[in-house]
């Protein structure tokens, strides 16, 4: 696989090439050990597209995932303890599920790396959400998304999200004093 774009949100791009060179040196190197063709696996099943060999977003996300942790980088894992103070007098909730957490992908010296190959909602959490948590909860002071351009989108299930869109999303919502530095990766075959 190759990076085919790279999108710099709150500074990301600035921040990562900064303060992490070798390691987004590291991250451009997993990128291109990945030959995306053992993954293109999947019978669609889908009506514009049915019989058609598809890349198989799980079996891509799973190859990734095996060389980041081979170069040590750590899934970081947070337990959440969800507040019940904020019900209403007289509500009588289930009991809450005990197990409930927040997982970054992978973490390696402050800088936090995420993989997403789904929906569109999960790229937005990512960055817009999940990365500024794990900043204040001191895990991470960066951050890297690494996304599917539309070429390779559209080569994957229907409903995956792709680069172009989530530029643009990113562009016109701005940036806010809470965001992480984010530098976002577009990649394809």
């Amino acid at each position: 696989m190759k990076i085919v774009g790279e999108y710099s949100f709150n500074g990301g791009k600035e921040a990562v090439y900064h303060r992490y060179p070798k390691l987004l040196a590291e991250i451009c190197n997993i990128i291109k050990s990945v030959d995306a063709y053992e993954h293109k696996t999947k019978t669609s099943k889908e009506k514009n597209m049915s019989g058609k060999a598809l890349f198989a977003p799980t079996a891509l996300n799973k190859a990734i995932k095996k060389l980041f942790l081979d170069k040590e980088w750590k899934p970081v894992r947070e337990k959440c303890e969800y507040p019940t103070k904020f019900y209403v007098k007289n509500y009588k909730p289930k009991p809450l599920h005990k197990g409930a957490f927040r997982e970054m992908d992978f973490v390696k010296q402050k800088l936090g790396v995420e993989v997403q190959f789904g929906k569109y909602s999960f790229m937005v959490y990512n960055v817009a959400a999940k990365m500024t948590i794990f900043k204040n909860l001191g895990h991470i002071d960066t951050g890297i998304e690494i996304v599917p351009v539309k070429a390779l989108a559209d080569e994957m299930s229907n409903g995956v999200s792709y680069f172009e869109q989530f530029v643009w999303d990113l562009e016109h919502r701005g940036t806010s004093n809470i965001d992480v530095p984010v530098l976002v990766l577009g990649i394809d075959v």
